[in-house]
């Protein structure tokens, strides 16, 4: 079987404005796990249609299970505010012990 690199690792998705599930391939297999394990425990919303030889699965998935974030640059300020925070708070929000 092929490894594929970061850089070879493609998604498609086939998306439009209809009631229709949309179809995504894909060969990155952190994805293609999440999909899987959602196809196994929900069926009615996501299917593995098809396995290719290059290591690509289809899949067909109702539209509301998957979103796109797009978001904007962070500015500098609110950065540094994010930066003091974590210093004060850590990774989980807690406080540091002394």
């Amino acid at each position: 079987m092929y490894k594929f690199t970061k850089r070879e690792r493609e998604t498609e998705i086939w998306y439009n404005q209809t009631n229709d599930p949309m179809q995504i391939r894909t060969n990155d297999p952190k994805l293609i796990r999440k999909l899987t394990a959602l196809s196994e425990e929900f069926p009615e919303l996501c299917q593995l249609d098809n396995v290719d030889e290059y290591c690509g699965s289809y899949f067909t998935v109702d539209k509301k299970r998957i979103s796109i974030h797009v978001t904007r640059p962070y500015s500098e300020e609110r950065r540094g505010k994010q930066s003091e925070w974590a210093r004060e708070y850590g990774m989980k929000g807690n406080r540091h012990q002394s």
